[in-house]
C-alpha cells in the first residue's frame, strides 16, 4: 500500500524538470563530483516528498530546494566517509571554451564561503538580497563576500584577462 503522506509524483517531476539542473550545478560546486551532486539532487527530492511543504511562489519553492541541497552538501562534506574517499578532479565538462574553463576552475579554487555566493549570484542569477535569505547572512555580508571573491578571482586570472583598474 503506497504511503499517502508523500507528496504527488507531479510535484517531484515539476521540481526535477525546473530545478534539477540548478541543484546538480550547485551541488557540484560544493562537492566537485558529479555522482555525489546527483545523489544530493535525489536526496533533495526525497526531502521534498517527505516534508511536502506548501510554497507561496515558485521563488519560494526554488529557495527551499536550494537551501535543502546546500545543507545536504555541507553534511556530505562533514561526513567521515566523504573525507576518506579520493575524489577525481579531472571531470570533463563539455561545451565550454578554454577561457570559461579557466574561470570555472578559478571559481572552484575559492574557499566555500566565497564560492557559494559567486555560484548563486553569477550562475543562478540570485540577487544579493535573495542570497542573504538563502544563506541566512546579512545582505552586507553577501556583498562583502562577493567583493572579496571578485578580488581573489582578479588576482588568480590576472594573466588571462585585462582588468580595468
Amino acid at each position: 500500500m503506497p504511503d499517502v503522506s508523500l507528496c504527488t509524483d507531479e510535484t517531484v517531476v515539476h521540481a526535477l524538470k525546473f530545478y534539477g539542473n540548478t541543484i546538480v550545478r550547485l551541488s557540484y560546486s560544493y562537492l566537485h563530483n558529479l555522482s555525489d551532486a546527483e545523489d544530493v539532487l535525489q536526496d533533495t527530492l526525497l526531502s521534498l516528498m517527505r516534508n511536502k511543504p506548501a510554497f507561496s511562489s515558485p521563488e519560494h519553492e526554488k529557495a527551499w530546494l536550494m537551501r535543502v541541497a546546500i545543507n545536504l552538501c555541507k553534511n556530505k562534506l562533514k561526513s567521515s566517509w566523504f573525507k576518506t574517499i579520493a575524489i577525481p578532479e579531472n571531470l570533463q565538462i563539455e561545451s565550454i571554451t578554454d577561457k570559461e574553463s579557466e574561470v570555472l576552475e578559478a571559481v572552484h579554487t575559492l574557499p566555500v564561503k566565497y564560492r557559494e555566493v559567486v555560484h548563486l549570484y553569477y550562475y543562478e542569477g540570485y540577487s544579493t538580497f535573495e542570497i542573504s535569505s538563502l544563506l541566512q547572512k546579512k545582505e552586507s555580508t553577501v556583498r562583502s563576500l562577493l567583493y572579496r571573491a571578485r578580488d581573489m578571482l582578479k588576482k588568480t586570472l590576472k594573466g588571462a584577462y585585462d582588468f580595468e583598474e
